[in-house]
């Protein structure tokens, strides 16, 4: 380890350089799946060559300890799974219960319709029902176990590069106060060098925005789209439900152009995850997915699941749904993108865990070439992209290609283009449909018509034991950050004089206040004789989804990592 001297927001400090082969930022399914296969190749190496090979893996996790930042639905597809440790079961895989029943259900204000078959890409029998943070602990426990370092509550913060290469991760320094100056107790972030760093921060992570943009890896491809899907634990009483089951919803209580729809998951026959998912290419500015979730539970048919029930749980994230043609060039000088932060979700079948459990291991295995050839250039990382062309996760992905993209016109017309594409392999009438990033879609407020919606949503009553205000659920979600710390939700005084208290007041009614699941955007009364409003951020509500950094119509939000270990703390999410 040597020490060497940087520039900081805070006065001149020296940083430790931490020096080691492989560095995963991220402890998701992806890394955590590349961390293990990459160790197992290792030692399958070491047995039969003469070469042997001792690489330093490590993984750096924000959160303040593995999983607790991690949230699904979550049913799991086991293929990728079943490849990686073929006796999950046999180990202690925490399986919440095996999918038993189904169901997907077309809703309308009062009334429900089950579909007479269960749609090819929703089947779900096979498959598992699982609290994805339990199931990430329990493969940070495989992957310590086999000699992987993991270091919780540190964030990257800032990538290392060198020219077109990128050379490792400066973490978050710890101590900082809101002014970015030291207090008592500060520690300097480290630097942590590699010879190759895998990114697998999950939907819009931080670094990868930033290496994207700067490397120009989504040239000639299409924007990412995203929704944000927020999620309750629900426990009720027993005989409602069995476990097992899973039910889908879509349309009510979305208007007929958000693309957006619902899960019902039996963890047990007592305990539900329940959540809804709202697309964030929506026209209306003021469209709110925790209010879409709050009014879906009011459903005569979910009503009678929960009532009598209590919350135990909320967290909310957004999905990276826009498919294939959305993913970004996974590789570059010394990188690779896994997971999410590659696009590997195939938002049909509403799930990724098993298609990010894939990139990962072909992730491992192009890290192993490079350590065996000891050459970590571009020329022999883009093998990763070729065993990805080469593997099922490619043929899944392709398969669904256009997917989000025919939901661009409302849902109705998208159910129909949706199944002429199952019909026709994933291809309409052009091979790839366009897409438009999500912010390029709302609309200002002089030109919606939706005043039902914002009436709606104005005049809705939390009742504290079916629905709840945002600031209750943000309390669920175990959510704590430390107060006095640099603002990771930045926006510069300048936008925030101009955009967010002047111009985005008229033009679209200041949208974060309300696409914000956790009420961290805020306009309060500056002036009581104009009734002029400011914009206030109350940061330490973040529940860490991204959705402002993706919705915000002027895109002068950046989201960035605040101290490590800060954050929601997920049990069952």
């Amino acid at each position: 380890m040597t020490t060497e001297t940087s520039a900081s927001a805070a006065p001149e400090v020296h940083r430790e350089t931490l020096e080691m082969d492989v560095l995963f930022v991220g402890a998701g399914p992806a890394n955590l799946a590349a961390a293990i296969h990459l160790q197992n190749l290792v030692a399958t190496h070491n047995q039969t060559s003469a070469m042997k090979l001792e690489p330093q893996i490590a993984i750096l996790e924000k959160g303040g300890a593995i999983g607790a930042h991690l949230l699904s639905g979550a049913v799991l597809d086991p293929k990728a799974l079943a490849e990686l440790v073929p006796d999950f079961k046999d180990r202690g895989c925490p399986i919440e219960s095996e999918v038993l029943d189904e169901s997907v259900m077309f809703l309308t204000e009062h009334t429900k319709f089950a579909f007479p078959i269960v749609p090819p890409p929703l089947q779900n029998h096979g498959n598992y029902i699982i609290s994805l943070n339990k199931f990430g602990a329990w493969l940070g426990k495989l992957a310590e176990e086999k000699g992987v370092n993991i270091f919780t509550g540190f964030s990257g913060a800032k990538l290392l590069t060198e020219g077109k290469r990128v050379v490792g991760v400066q973490t978050d320094d710890k101590g900082l106060d809101k002014n970015s100056q030291p207090k008592p107790g500060f520690e300097a972030g480290m630097n942590i060098t590699a010879k190759v760093t895998v990114l697998g921060e999950g939907p819009r992570g931080s670094l990868t925005k930033q290496i994207v943009k700067q490397f120009n890896l989504d040239a000639d491809k299409n924007p990412q789209s995203y929704e944000t899907g927020v999620k309750e634990i629900w426990e009720v009483p027993a005989g409602r439900i069995k476990q097992g089951t899973v039910y889908h919803t879509m349309n009510w209580p979305l208007p007929q152009d958000v693309y957006g729809g619902s899960w019902i998951y039996a963890m047990s026959d007592t305990m539900l995850s329940v959540g809804f998912v709202t697309a964030l290419d929506a026209t209306d500015p003021t469209s709110d997915p925790h209010f879409n979730m709050q009014k879906f539970k009011t459903h005569p048919f979910v009503r009678s699941l929960l009532e009598g029930g209590k919350m135990t749980g909320y967290g909310a994230k957004t999905i990276s749904g826009g498919g294939y043609y959305s993913m970004p060039k996974l590789y570059a000088d010394g990188l690779l993108l896994t997971g999410e932060s590659g696009g590997f979700l195939n938002m049909q079948r509403l799930k990724g865990i098993h298609l990010s459990m894939k990139s990962g291991m072909l992730a491992a295995e192009t890290i192993f070439e490079a350590l065996v050839k000891n050459d970590f250039s571009e020329a022999t990382l883009k093998n990763y992209e070729t065993k990805f062309e080469a593997s099922w996760a490619k043929t899944e992905l392709f398969s669904v290609r256009n997917f989000r993209q025919v939901f661009n016109k409302g849902l109705l017309f998208g159910m129909v283009r949706a199944g002429l594409q199952i019909v026709f392999g994933g291809r309409l009438l052009k091979e790839r449909l366009e897409l438009k990033a999500d912010h390029f879609h709302m609309s200002r407020l002089s030109r919606q018509h939706r005043a039902k919606y914002q009436a709606e949503r104005e005049t809705f009553k939390f009742d504290g034991k079916l629905t709840f205000d945002k600031l209750t659920d943000v309390f669920e979600s175990k959510t704590m950050h430390e107060e006095n710390q640099p603002n990771h939700l930045f926006i510069t005084p300048e936008h925030i004089a101009d955009v967010c208290n002047s111009r985005c007041v008229v033009e679209y009614g200041n949208p974060c206040q309300h696409f914000c699941p956790a009420k961290v955007y805020e306009m309060n009364v500056a002036d009581e004789k104009t009734g002029a409003k400011k914009l206030h951020i109350n940061a330490s509500n973040c529940v860490h989804c991204k959705t402002c950094d993706i919705a915000d119509p002027y895109q002068v939000i950046t989201w960035k990592v605040p101290e490590g270990g800060g954050g929601p703390v997920y049990t069952n999410g």
